[in-house]
């Protein structure tokens, strides 16, 4: 799915039309209220569906995008006061119905610790979205959860069986990222996802997983239904920072990156040209025609920096590249999708090691380090769901 970022209108409008189909993940912070619906309307038109995500992570936020946006709560703690929450949640429908989405996105705010009281918020957002005449098929509940509260395997137990009981078809799962990483070194964090995901599956609820990057293919190995992935980093990395910064388009000019699916890395153009003076750029390109013609300038007869190979081509081919990579992402049995997902992260440390050696380099963006992570967050599930998950793969 696509998950609205600033300025990215006009590229879910072509991808969505390239692709025949999609999901796009409207946001407040990013439009303003008057545009929500003709955006949305567009969506339709191209052949798309929406969904909004109230983005209540934070209540107390005086962001001026957010805040501007009629459902905003008068209060922080707007779920303890019935009067406002029937409020909020009134206004949101209003949102949602104004903008034909296929399911609705209960609000929550963030959690720093998983307790009853800190769930108290979503249960009353389900509650009073059911008064409010939505069939619980209608309902995704919002588990928004600090790298801290996700990392606590101590409070597993608690989430899991709150998951289970919510009267909801499933689950939109978004998680801070620890030291405000992009690709995630910490396994025990990409573990917990894992499980998380795993759990929720397994209780039947759908499971959509925002704010990604394309560290989280491996979702689908524990059952995942969707995740959703936009331009900017943050809307591929989670952090309340998003509600407190100002657009995209007043920051300064920032590096344009090519994504080698292949390597499941990231490059600045300067090392494709490197690469091709060294005579390995072919090394970079991924032959299948996965990422729809968007980076074929980069590998012509023309120097990739002159190729015209820019912002808007590089944010198409990412997010085309991972939609290609979710669509193979999911395999017949559990065993067979987690043994696609340790080859394609084998494959991706031989390709780069192959490049260390003359030099080229992915620097931040580069996966060994998320590598590590991944493969050991795909050892524990496999060591504490691999049985459960293989026998009920195909109901899920």
């Amino acid at each position: 799915m696509l998950q609205v970022g600033w300025g990215m209108k006009e590229h879910c409008r072509t991808l969505v039309r390239k692709w025949g189909r999609g999901t796009v993940i409207l946001s407040p912070r990013d439009l303003e209220p008057e545009r929500l619906a003709p955006f949305a309307s567009r969506i339709s038109d191209a052949g798309g569906r929406t969904l909004f995500d109230p983005q209540i992570y934070v209540p107390h936020s005086d962001h001026e995008r957010l805040t501007g946006h009629a459902f905003w709560p008068r209060t922080a703690d707007y779920w303890t006061d019935p009067s406002e929450l029937s409020r909020v949640v009134a206004e949101l429908l209003r949102v949602n119905q104004s903008c034909q989405t296929m399911q609705i996105i209960c609000p929550a705010p963030i959690a720093s610790v998983v307790s009853d009281d800190t769930l108290k918020a979503v249960a009353a957002g389900i509650s009073e979205l059911r008064q409010q005449g939505i069939p619980s098929s209608r309902i995704l509940a919002t588990v928004a959860l600090t790298s801290d509260a996700l990392r606590n395997e101590d409070r597993a137990e608690v989430l899991s069986e709150a998951i289970e009981g919510w009267d909801v078809d499933g689950i939109y799962l978004v998680a801070e990222h620890p030291n405000r990483e992009y690709l995630v070194s910490d396994p025990m964090w990409v573990a917990r996802i894992l499980d998380i995901v795993a759990g929720a599956r397994l209780a039947q609820k759908t499971v959509l997983v925002g704010y990604c990057s394309h560290q989280m293919l491996i979702a689908a190995a524990a059952g995942a239904n969707a995740i959703a992935s936009g331009t900017w980093l943050n809307v591929r990395a989670f952090s309340t920072t998003k509600f407190d910064e100002p657009d995209e388009a007043a920051v300064s000019r920032r590096a344009t990156w090519y994504y080698a699916p292949h390597l499941l890395s990231e490059f600045k153009l300067a090392f494709l040209d490197i690469a091709r003076r060294l005579g390995v750029l072919p090394s970079l390109q991924y032959q299948s025609g996965i990422d729809g013609s968007y980076a074929a300038p980069l590998f012509g007869q023309t120097q990739p920096t002159l190729a015209g190979f820019g912002e808007a081509e590089a944010f198409r081919h990412y997010l085309h590249c991972l939609w290609q990579q979710v669509g193979i992402a999911r395999r017949p049995t559990f065993k067979e999708t987690v043994a696609a997902h340790e080859a394609a992260i084998a494959n991706a440390d031989t390709g780069l090691a192959a490049l260390r050696k003359t030099g080229i380099v992915a620097q931040e963006r580069g996966f060994p380090n998320a590598a590590a992570a991944n493969r050991a967050a795909l050892s524990v599930l496999k060591a504490i769901r691999g049985p459960i998950l293989e026998l009920e793969w195909p109901a899920l």
